[in-house]
């Protein structure tokens, strides 16, 4: 019988759980990658308990993916005109090392910054805020989630206390109301959305409510979808809860016992009837009202959330406008309801935990907090004051910090910023005037690594033994089933390795990623994500634990035993919650709109999303034929009164233009998008497309609390394009990416040349 190896998906936040085993020793040819590889065959777990063997497109083939296109060893160049050559791992790290001992020197360690990814495992985030926020001093540690997920860990600790989704996914069996708004579940979290449909479609008196200004395949399912205008989420939300006010569907008891702030919220929603939202949506009055009533008359409401609400200026208010119905009709603290943020990435969750954002520590901790401070210090063994009081550069900062010189060394990890970054040619400009660019990534080449001076070779998913905590709390072992390939190194030895030889021998004193783990959770004792009962051995024996799972007593705990510690599938059923006084905080926000909207000149609103099949920036999927068949081209869908007016046909090339750059896309002609909206997906970078990044559009204006950027919206304009007048236009797939591509730097100047490379990808001697 073929052994099994128990892991985690590494795209989405949901967390499906799959079992993967070895291909055959003498695989078919049906078996094997492009490149002749055999490949590992994965399936859904069944007895994962948030996923329970399902599995959508991209969990399927993630296998496929492992070694195409690997980066192997080391490498370094003096100038980004150079080529890289390879050197050992002694070498870099001690290329490494001394620039952070002469930065430090020069600079200061707040010229050091590191952005990282939801795609580390806990251990790899942990060891990361060990050794800069601890060691090194600085807070300059943000990852992508702070594109991703800021916002809604902003819009919980506001509210809340503290971060920390207060539901699982065991709502979307018991809900009679899902409220389902900015997020097209069906495609960027299909196994979350294939449970509740599948609730839906068993209980004839639940309701689905989808807000979305596109007729995605998840509003197809819906009782009702808003098609809302772009940034009108808080006049919604307010109309509802005037309506919700009017028709008395409000919890009394509740929001005198457990809540502070109504009144002014009150005051608030009084500005918003029916007939004032309603207009400001551009819905009818008939559509609001039956969204408050659908929310009014269920017993049990879940909502559901993700990038269209979190990417916004609004981010925050926009979190806690959703909360506000919640805490005002008293849907909180039950099963089947809740405020529900989904995660994008795999371990975002993970992330947070650990403080792997630019202002938060370990537990749930904040940067700002005296107490909070003095606790991990007095952990980590360093002297007081060691963590700077200030937050250090978020994932933006980073970049004006390198417009100014602010940042002396930038070092990525798991992430492709030259794609994923909003005003991309302004970042690009900066990734190009970094002194020092350190690329750490399991891939290669990235659109990122053009700008890189260093390339440290990562051990992925796979290839190393780390936990990932999903968006529903459940924490997983992802056990290694390969080896790492060639010299590639898991994230977080890379990490320690230096932090050793910058002189913390014994912060660094790990043998193994067990240890790691087994140091951060004490980190989280007595805290709302209080994970001191979870260990490697004990998610081993036991398999997937949610959170807050304490331990239990004062002796050693015992592994395999489930009454030694205790779980919780829900928090707040106390109605307690961790404010100082123990009530949840309403927020009073009036709506502001878009931070770029439309005018006469850039007269339509672009919004930017994922497809079912791609993930990210395509640096895994964009290696599978099959997603890539799914999937072969980016488009831009325009509503067919909008076509007509500027003379646009299917297919037919439309450059598209901001502020900020211009793209060209083919169109795709669809009622399934609002009038005066166009939508692009976000995973083309140049790797992939010619002039197709769409954050080459988008700009950085962001939350004024989460400090996420608003990349769900920006203004453009349309111009149709005539076949005759296109260049010729080379799409680069597969083996055809290119291992240097052209690039202009702020001068103009031509600094690389298009190479081909061959299937192996890498130019350093075997």
């Amino acid at each position: 019988m073929t052994e099994f190896t128990k892991t985690l998906c590494p795209y989405c936040g949901v967390g499906c759980g799959l079992e993967v085993s070895p291909p055959a020793q003498l695989a078919k040819p049906t078996n094997r990658d492009s490149q002749g590889n055999p490949i590992w065959r994965v399936r859904g777990d069944k007895a994962h308990p948030s996923s329970k063997g399902m599995v959508c497109v991209k969990g399927a083939t993630i296998a496929e993916s492992l070694d195409k296109n690997r980066l192997h060893y080391p490498m370094v160049r003096d100038s980004l005109n150079q080529e890289f050559r390879r050197v050992s791992w002694d070498e870099v790290f001690n290329i490494i090392t001394q620039r952070i001992q002469t930065i430090r020197s020069n600079q200061g360690s707040e010229a050091i910054c590191m952005y990282g990814s939801g795609q580390f495992q806990t251990e790899d985030y942990y060891i990361a805020q060990k050794l800069l926020k601890g060691c090194l001093g600085t807070n300059n540690f943000d990852a992508n989630s702070r594109l991703c997920m800021s916002s809604a860990v902003s819009g919980y600790i506001q509210s809340f206390g503290s971060d920390g989704p207060p539901c699982c996914y065991e709502d979307l069996d018991l809900t009679d109301c899902a409220f389902l708004i900015g997020t097209n579940t069906a495609e960027c979290h299909p196994i979350v959305f294939n449970r509740l449909v599948k609730h839906h479609k068993k209980n004839r008196h639940v309701k689905m409510i989808v807000v979305d200004p596109r007729r995605t395949p998840t509003a197809e399912a819906a009782d009702l979808h808003l098609a809302i205008r772009p940034g009108t989420d808080i006049d919604l939300m307010n109309g509802m809860a005037h309506l919700l006010m009017r028709w008395n569907y409000i919890d009394i008891g509740f929001i005198d016992e457990c809540t502070s702030n109504f009144s002014e919220y009150a005051e608030v929603i009084r500005h918003y009837p029916p007939e004032v939202a309603a207009r400001q949506c551009g819905i009818s009055i008939e559509d609001l009202e039956t969204a408050a009533r659908y929310w009014g008359e269920s017993q049990r409401v879940l909502s559901l959330w993700s990038m269209g609400v979190n990417q916004s200026s609004e981010g925050t208010a926009k979190v806690r406008t959703i909360i506000n119905l919640h805490l005002m009709t008293g849907q909180i603290g039950k099963p089947g309801a809740g405020p529900f943020s989904l995660t994008g990435q795999p371990n975002a969750m993970g992330g947070r935990e650990a403080g792997g954002l630019a202002h938060l520590l370990p537990g749930y901790r904040l940067v700002k907090n005296p107490q909070h401070r003095a606790e991990v210090e007095q952990f980590w063994g360093l002297e007081p004051g060691r963590i700077s009081p200030h937050p250090g550069l978020t994932a933006w900062d980073m970049i004006t910090g390198l417009e100014n010189d602010a940042v002396g060394l930038l070092w990525i990890a798991a992430t492709n910023p030259a794609v994923s970054m909003p005003d991309l040619e302004r970042t690009k400009k900066a990734l190009w005037r970094s002194p020092l660019t350190i690329y750490q990534d399991a891939y290669y080449p990235t659109e990122t690594s053009a700008y890189a001076h260093i390339l440290l070779p990562a051990a992925q998913w796979s290839e190393k033994t780390g936990v990932m905590t999903n968006s529903e709390r459940t924490v997983t072992l992802c056990q290694a089933f390969r080896q790492p390939p060639r010299e590639a190194k898991a994230d977080w030895e890379i990490f320690a390795e230096v932090g050793r030889r910058l002189g913390f021998e014994k912060e660094f004193a790990f043998a193994n990623s067990s240890q790691v783990y087994t140091e951060f959770v004490q980190l989280t004792g007595d805290r709302l994500c209080d994970m001191t009962g979870i260990s490697h051995e004990q998610l081993q024996i036991n398999g997937p634990t949610q959170w807050p799972h304490p331990k239990q007593g004062s002796g050693e705990w015992g592994v395999g035993s489930r009454e030694s510690a205790t779980s919780s599938k829900r928090l707040y059923t106390d109605l307690r919650f961790r404010t100082p006084d123990g009530r949840a905080r309403f927020g009073a926000y009036y709506s502001k709109g878009l931070a770029e909207p439309p005018d006469p000149d850039y007269p339509f609103v672009l919004t930017t999303g994922r497809l079912y099949g791609h993930w990210h920036t395509q640096t895994r999927t964009g290696h599978i034929e099959k997603i890539r068949k799914m999937h072969p081209e980016p488009f831009i869908e325009i509503h067919p009164r909008d076509a007509a007016r500027l003379k646009i046909t299917e297919n037919q090339i439309v450059e598209v233009r901001s502020r900020r750059g211009k793209t060209k896309f083919p169109a795709k002609i669809t009622k399934a998008i609002a009038p005066g909206t166009v939508f692009i997906p976000m995973h083309w970078g140049a790797l992939w497309a010619d002039d197709a990044e769409a954050n080459t559009l988008t700009h950085p204006e962001s939350c004024p609390d989460s400090l996420q950027p608003e990349l769900k919206a920006c203004a453009v304009q349309l111009t149709p394009i005539n076949a005759e007048l296109l260049p010729a236009q080379h799409q680069l797939q597969g083996s055809q990416l290119t291992q240097n591509y052209e690039k202009t730097n702020h001068k103009g100047h031509k600094v690389h040349e298009v190479k081909r490379v061959s299937k192996n990808f890498c130019v350093s001697p075997e």
